[in-house]
């Protein structure tokens, strides 16, 4: 799809590409409101926490571009590229947008369920390091280049592990309530709709988020390279930052709407499903599994496990509202990697 559309906006005009942008971000901006909206409904009538909603239906839907191209690496034989593009996704959704929502506003969270679901998001993201590790000689990456691999029986084993993550959060929500947070909005047109119902219109807008970011996407890089931006520039930033992009978005409407849980849980829900669904689901698909190769080993799994790590920290003091100043903190963990990637001649994107 990414190459069709690529190939139908390339003979456009600079002037209709500018217009395509910016109805490609009106309409991200309506559908990720439609997203925020609907999983406060659903979150009212199920009485599961707005967190747990954003950990499961919502980023089950903004993590669908991460499996759809990973899978599709996979089987194009390029399964480094899904392994990259789980790892950056996780470096760039906990460092980048976590950190931007918090400097458009606090977030406020229920403690006690997102430090439940960060220690999960924590151990998804150290057991794809173990697994992806040459444990014959673990030291080999560092000492003389050697691969890793990720093996198709850690596939199934991450995949069976999501299975169990999603039934053990919804249960573990049962009756726990759903904690209003500042700026809670009263959707009386969909109260009364039955909680299936509000699901698939959370999918369908989702589905709205994802095909507006797939349209954006290609505009802005074709523009950026008419006005001669490098292409080295163009691939660190643009293309990486493709695939996050319904992550940001809903997780930027779910903060000025004032739902800080659901942009937190969505967070922390699409960390584990890029640990265990977006690599595990590449990895079921390839019978030699992911090729590891050294640059994960330094530095893009050493950043995503130090940007975890502070986010575990910031957890821990902050309490129950995650603060601009802890904003600041994740985006400097984020541009400290995107820094010693570009000075190591590695690719920051995935």
């Amino acid at each position: 799809m990414e190459q069709l559309l690529q190939e139908f906006l390339e003979p456009r005009s600079t002037l209709t590409l500018l217009a395509v942008i910016a109805v490609s971000l009106v309409a991200l901006g309506k559908f990720a409101d439609l997203v925020v909206d609907y999983a406060v409904v659903l979150s009212e009538r199920s009485g599961i926490p707005k967190v747990v909603i954003g950990a499961t239906v919502v980023s089950l839907g903004t993590t669908a571009p991460e499996v759809a191209v990973s899978v599709t690496a996979a089987f194009n034989g390029n399964p480094g590229l899904a392994m990259g593009n789980a790892v950056g996704s996780i470096i760039c959704d906990t460092g980048l947008i976590l950190g931007v929502a918090c400097l458009i506003r606090p977030l406020t969270i229920p403690w006690e369920i997102a430090n439940r679901q960060g220690w999960i998001q924590l151990t998804s993201a150290v057991l794809l390091v173990l697994l992806s590790i040459p444990w014959a000689a673990p030291l080999s990456p560092y000492t003389d280049g050697a691969e890793g691999n990720f093996p198709q029986w850690a596939g199934f084993l991450c995949l069976a592990l999501l299975a169990v993550y999603l039934w053990v959060s919804v249960k573990w929500s049962r009756g726990s309530g759903s904690a209003a947070s500042e700026g809670d909005e009263e959707e009386d047109s969909e109260t009364s709709a039955p909680a299936a119902v509000l699901i698939i219109k959370i999918i369908l807008s989702l589905v709205g988020v994802i095909l507006s970011a797939n349209i954006l996407i290609p505009a802005v890089t074709i523009v950026a390279g008419r006005m001669n931006v490098p292409e080295s520039i163009i691939a660190a930033t643009l293309v990486a930052f493709g695939t996050s992009l319904p992550e940001l978005v809903t997780a930027i409407q779910a903060a000025r709407k004032g739902h800080g849980d659901l942009a937190v849980g969505n967070i922390i829900g699409a960390d584990i499903l890029n640990a265990l669904f977006v690599a595990g689901a590449a990895a079921a698909v390839t019978p030699a599994g992911l090729t590891v190769d050294q640059s994960f080993f330094w530095p893009a799994f050493p950043a995503m496990l130090f940007v975890l790590v502070v986010f575990r920290i910031g957890i821990y003091v902050c309490r129950t509202q995650l603060t601009r100043n802890f904003g600041f903190v994740l985006l400097a963990a984020y541009f400290a990697y995107l820094g010693v990637s570009i000075a190591t001649g590695v690719n920051p994107g995935h």
